[in-house]
């Protein structure tokens, strides 16, 4: 930094530009990025194989959705929820799909695994790493409908079995 410089910026003038992160996506933008997903893989003519395992994943981002503040604020989780909605599905999904079809389904190019294997391990990847997401993201509730499932077998000294020992209708 130069005198000049230091002056401007000692008198609130400076000129060097500040910049300012873009916002994280937004649930919408997240389900955007998954349509655009959806649109590549029919515009492709993508294998069912892929297809069924993209949509599963799409479902589980979908759900887990409006519970990822349960996963709190800038947690791993929901990083992770984000960037395979927005980049690592669409990135694996666009790679394969930019392979002539026959090619990337017949040719090893991994060992003795083709395009389509590579990809299919990609999205069992993607889709067990969604699963554990969606289960912590619903975890907490869990937690707490067992927490009250003991709170009134302590206050009530039984749990309910639902069959006989009721007594509903004997005084």
């Amino acid at each position: 930094m130069g005198l000049g410089s230091w002056l401007r910026k000692a008198r609130g003038k400076e000129d060097e530009a500040t910049y300012v992160a873009p916002p994280p996506p937004t649930d919408k933008d997240i389900l955007v990025a998954l349509n655009r997903v959806n649109a590549m893989l029919q515009e492709g003519n993508a294998p069912p194989v892929v297809i069924s395992r993209v949509v599963k994943i799409a479902r589980t981002i979908a759900q887990t959705l409006p519970r990822l503040a349960e996963l709190g604020v800038g947690s791993y989780d929901g990083y992770s929820l984000m960037a395979t909605a927005t980049e690592y599905l669409p990135e694996a999904v666009g790679g394969y799909l930019r392979l002539p079809r026959e090619w990337a389904d017949t040719r090893p190019v991994d060992g003795n695994k083709t395009s389509l294997m590579v990809l299919i391990e990609q999205l069992e990847l993607l889709g067990v790493t969604m699963d554990k997401i969606f289960d912590a993201a619903n975890r907490a509730d869990a937690q707490a409908l067992i927490a009250h499932g003991r709170f009134l077998e302590a206050k009530f000294g039984h749990s309910s079995t639902g069959g006989p020992d009721l007594n509903l209708g004997t005084p």
